[in-house]
């Protein structure tokens, strides 16, 4: 409990703190540009298809929130840009973003890196699970060139493992920002490791 009362006052400070730091920077680093980054984080899942019915990305909650809060119409439309467009599934289609801002690949960055390594791993299995997915199926193959429309069928069966091969290990080399990418090389490794240990507990031989 007090973590999770501490969080609130973190960010607070944190506002305040870059609000003071940082006032009178030019836009490419300024207040505005770090509020950007930081709404589009925690707004980022907040529609994802993966939790909705209809299996399709409801924004309607997001814009309707920052509608509230007052911002600017550009930073209400940068917000909804990033969130839109800093899926997996989009980057594959090439329905990404042709030449991501600043924000944008901050944002996608942290979220990728949270995705991979030893975090990555529990929330793919946490994930597979909360789907009632197989850890591992030597007769499921993984699905090579996924379209976005693959990406997001909720018909096709698959197991966690897969999810290694299709999405996990493409993340390292898909990193926009030179610290995402450092911080990517070990987590990847990891998840390498594990991987191979996987299959060789699987097939009896360790």
């Amino acid at each position: 409990m007090a973590a999770a009362a501490a969080k609130p006052v973190a960010v607070r400070r944190a506002e305040e703190l870059v609000g003071r730091e940082m006032a009178g920077r030019d836009a490419s680093h300024d207040a505005a540009h770090a509020l950007r980054v930081e709404l589009s984080a925690l707004l980022h899942d907040v529609g994802d298809y993966k939790y909705t019915k209809n299996n399709v990305e409801d924004m309607s909650v997001v814009e309707m929130f920052l509608e509230e809060v007052g911002l600017e119409e550009g930073q209400k439309d940068e917000i909804v840009s990033i969130i839109k467009g800093m899926g997996f599934k989009n980057e594959v289609s090439k329905k990404s973003i042709a030449d991501p801002t600043l924000e944008f690949a901050i944002v996608q960055d942290a979220d990728r890196l949270d995705a991979i390594g030893a975090i990555g791993i529990a929330r793919c299995f946490t994930y597979g699970g909360s789907k009632n997915s197989a850890l591992h199926d030597p007769r499921i193959l993984p699905r090579d060139n996924l379209s976005k429309e693959k990406c997001m069928s909720k018909e096709e069966k698959q197991t966690s493992i897969n999810h290694f091969h299709e999405k996990l290990f493409k993340l390292k080399d898909m990193m926009k920002t030179e610290a995402g990418k450092r911080r990517a090389e070990k987590r990847h490794k990891f998840m390498e490791d594990f991987v191979a240990e996987f299959y060789e507990e699987w097939s009896g031989r360790a």
